[in-house]
């Protein structure tokens, strides 16, 4: 469960004159990830989707699960996210690079596999009591 997170395929576009690999800042990834749906894979397998709505909430769903609702906030210069039922934080720094948008979560160690991320088009399927979210 340590792996629920999002990213931001908006953030694939990098800011005029910045370098590339260097870590995403929290206003970055608020102003680019609203109205956004994201798939997550680690390993080229997809192992979740996080939809991103204004005031810094989400809907995230591990691949073939139901969708939980949740919020991010900043830590330290990390985006941290938290779902319903009590979750404890999963923390986040984003970087770009020649491939694309990538994630380490705070706690794997250094040299760890990163989080590769795609955008999908239109919010996510959650069928049952969020639909329509």
């Amino acid at each position: 469960m340590r792996r629920t997170a999002a990213l931001l395929a908006a953030l694939l576009l990098a800011a005029p004159g910045q370098a590339a690999d260097a870590p995403v800042t929290p206003d970055a990834f608020e102003a680019l990830s609203v109205g956004r749906t994201l798939t997550y894979s680690l390993g080229g397998k997809v192992y979740g989707t996080e939809q991103y709505l204004p005031g810094r909430r989400v809907l995230w769903a591990f691949e073939g699960e139901d969708c939980r609702t949740g919020q991010w906030y900043e830590d330290e210069g990390r985006i941290c996210f938290v779902y319903e039922a009590g979750s404890d934080a999963q923390c986040w720094t984003y970087f770009r690079d020649a491939g694309g948008l990538r994630a380490q979560f705070a706690g794997d160690p250094p040299g760890a596999e990163a989080a590769a991320v795609a955008e999908i088009p239109g919010p996510m399927d959650c069928p049952g009591p969020q639909v329509g979210v």
